[in-house]
């Protein structure tokens, strides 16, 4: 199964996916916000990473629930 379908199916049928989905949206959407303007207060700047930050542990726990649904898959076949 490739990982765009996959993660469909896990939007379609998992809510903890999809809340983490939505969330990792929301700071990714302001993180570009932040990437638009020429330039970035200090408090900016440390606000940017925090929200990367925050960001990526989304991203790492996605990645664990998509580990999780394909094991479930392989153990099927």
């Amino acid at each position: 199964m490739k990982e765009e379908e996959m993660m469909q199916r896990l939007w379609e049928e998992d809510e903890q996916f999809r809340q983490l989905k939505e969330e990792h949206a929301w700071f990714h959407r302001k993180v570009e916000d932040l990437d638009k303007k020429s330039f970035l207060t200090a408090e900016e700047r440390v606000k940017r990473e925090e929200l990367k930050k925050r960001k990526l542990m989304l991203k790492d726990r996605m990645e664990e629930i998509m580990t999780a649904y394909r094991r479930r898959l392989e153990e099927k076949e």
